[in-house]
């Protein structure tokens, strides 16, 4: 759509290739009747084909010079909103159905997805995203429990959706050519698969005890546990944790339990 541009690095600008944006439209699977918030649009090679596709589509460019150059060839079922999406209030995307798609720049990948958590959390407008992000990035969204790559991210993720990889992307699919390979990955929205008591709750126990991933349990959750007056032992015991195991080995269902544990402590 838009030519010329340089990419910008503040932004983390890599623009999707032609040639590459076919196949990414076809992973997306996008259907006439649905209404897409693009993340990122760039030069508009994501923007144009799902415009022929969709009926409505809202971009959302941080880069004020490509949203007006966007805005100046946009069709009519396009809107262009010059915005940060990190900062934008979800209201203004409209009652959903909404389904996300986009090119993620590599610095911003993590807020962005967490963003997207956040929102489904609190609305089950959003039906799903498919999203490209670096490989790496792709890994620790599907990583499976006990590997080097599961984490918080991978837990955040499947709290939310169902997370799956649909293809690779290499390094000359875009401009300027990153130094990694890329990723598109599909995530189905859906409620929590766990029941817990406290939603705050769970999110300190995750993020308390993967920053010390390297611990044994019983040291790695005694700060959280303390925090709620609990002897982390205890509290692990309560859950049926094993106090020396360590983080990386926990599945969502046992985080689930100990932050139950920890939220019902008086």
């Amino acid at each position: 759509m838009t030519r010329g541009f340089r990419p910008r690095k503040r932004f983390g600008q890599h623009f999707l290739e032609s040639s590459w944006a076919d196949r990414v439209i076809e992973g997306i699977a996008p259907r006439r009747e649905d209404r897409f918030i693009e993340i990122g649009p760039g030069t508009g090679a994501l923007t144009t084909r799902l415009a022929r596709r969709v009926d409505q589509l809202t971009a959302i460019e941080v880069d004020r010079d490509l949203a007006a150059a966007l805005e100046r060839e946009a069709p009519p079922n396009v809107r262009i909103l010059t915005a940060d999406v990190l900062e934008i209030d979800p209201s203004v995307l409209g009652a959903g159905p909404i389904r996300i798609a986009g090119n993620l720049p590599y610095n911003i990948s993590s807020p962005v997805l967490f963003r997207l958590f956040d929102w489904t959390a609190r609305s089950d407008s959003i039906v799903d995203a498919t999203v490209m992000v670096q490989q790496e990035f792709a890994d620790r969204l599907t990583a499976s429990v006990g590997t080097k790559d599961y984490g918080v991210l991978t837990i955040f993720a499947a709290i939310a959706a169902d997370v799956r990889l649909l293809f690779e992307l290499p390094p000359g699919a875009f401009r300027p050519v990153p130094r990694v390979r890329s990723s598109l990955v599909h995530l189905r929205f859906r409620p929590s698969p766990v029941r817990v008591d406290s939603p705050q709750t769970l999110e300190r126990v995750i993020r308390s005890i993967f920053t010390q991933r390297r611990k044994m349990l019983g040291n790695a959750a005694r700060a959280v546990a303390e925090a709620h007056h609990r002897n982390a032992t205890e509290a692990l015991a309560a859950a049926g944790i094993d106090s020396t195991r360590r983080p990386e080995t926990l599945t969502l269902v046992e985080l689930a339990r100990l932050a139950n544990v920890l939220a019902a402590a008086p």
